[in-house]
């Protein structure tokens, strides 16, 4: 349930995207995607040993499961400042969005290549060959799907057989399960980003079909969203055992913040050469700031794997879902309008 919620979100932004915006960001959505992460990761590195007594390989596995950006968080924000305008003349939704959505793949690699050493294995190169090719399968597999069923609804359409945009959302969606079962399949094979896929695929979809379709099936998703929203975080709230948050204590929370730091250090490097003013640059690293979804998914892993930093690990991401998701939340809420200019023709560019 928890997937098909953030199936319907990333339809929703898919749909909302506009390909010539993404062009647009270029360089630092690539940007966005590894460096953030990869400091939040250093920071573990350098400074848990210290802060929570654990061995270097523990401090790593920890900042994988740390280093992830919540899209449950970050996606609804970025799609719902698209339709309102804010920040789009310089794509910076969309830039946020295109680096959160990368950002997870990247992080989830990491996490399982540094899994492997803690539990005694070494660190495969094919692991990290792997981001890429996770990255441009996904767009191409997305793609793909995408074409194939603008094709069909294009020829249903003109052999006068109509299908209904209530139909064709679900057939969207059985496509989109599809795609998430293709990664399962060929996960032991090649790696395939599935949360990619689903966006590309969606992606294309708008790009096909004609303006009143594409806005008709964005409509539509968003009402689905309503109610997916409420049940993914309810299953994210479910999959937090609110117990290990106290053994956590405050050095938790100092760690939490220190990396908190180093990331928004690796955001503000990232928009280097960009003509993002202070205050916009200042947005990114709010909106890059929150916790959940990958976090509940992947906290209780090294636990359940055997390891000796299982408990500290689930204790601080717990924690860290508790304070950096309401934070970049009410943060993002609370900001867009005073940070962000909202725009009338969307000319400028994010490049200088």
């Amino acid at each position: 349930m928890r997937q098909m919620a953030l199936i319907i979100i990333l339809l929703k932004a898919g749909l909302s995207l506009d390909l010539s915006d993404l062009k647009k960001v270029g360089r630092p959505a690539v940007m966005m995607s590894c460096i953030p992460a990869s400091f939040e990761i250093l920071a573990f590195f350098l400074f848990a040993p210290h802060i929570l007594g654990i061995t270097k390989i523990d401090a790593a596995v920890m900042g994988a499961v740390l280093g992830a950006v919540s899209p449950a968080v970050v996606v609804p924000r970025m799609v719902q400042l698209m339709d309102m305008k804010y920040g789009t003349s310089k794509s910076i939704p969309q830039l946020i969005l295109a680096g959160a959505s990368c950002d997870d793949i990247f992080v989830i690699v990491l996490f399982s290549t540094f899994t492997s050493m803690a539990q005694g294995g070494n660190a495969n190169l094919k692991d990290f060959v792997n981001i890429p090719i996770s990255i441009l399968l996904g767009i191409v597999l997305g793609a793909a799907a995408g074409f194939i069923l603008s094709l069909f609804f294009e020829t249903a359409y003109a052999h006068e057989h109509c299908v209904r945009n209530s139909m064709k959302v679900i057939i969207v969606l059985g496509t989109s399960f599809m795609l998430t079962a293709i990664e399962t399949w060929l996960k032991d094979i090649i790696s395939v980003s599935d949360l990619l896929a689903v966006v590309s695929m969606a992606c294309v979809l708008k790009m096909k079909s004609t303006a009143f379709v594409s806005k008709r099936l964005s409509e539509k998703f968003g009402k689905l969203w309503l109610a997916a929203e409420v049940i993914l975080f309810v299953l994210v709230g479910a999959a937090v055992d609110i117990r290990y948050t106290m053994e956590a204590g405050l050095a938790a929370v100092v760690m939490i913040f220190t990396a908190l730091l180093f990331r928004a250090a690796g955001v503000y490097i990232c928009l280097l050469g960009t003509r993002l003013n202070l205050k916009e640059r200042l947005f990114c690293m709010i909106a890059y700031m929150p916790k959940a979804t990958v976090q509940a998914a992947i906290g209780s892993v090294p636990l359940s794997l055997g390891l000796p930093c299982g408990k500290i690990i689930l204790s601080v991401a717990v924690l860290a879902i508790l304070i950096t998701a309401p934070l970049g939340a009410i943060g993002m809420d609370q900001s867009y309008k005073k940070l962000l200019c909202r725009d009338k023709d969307g000319d400028s560019h994010l490049r200088p």
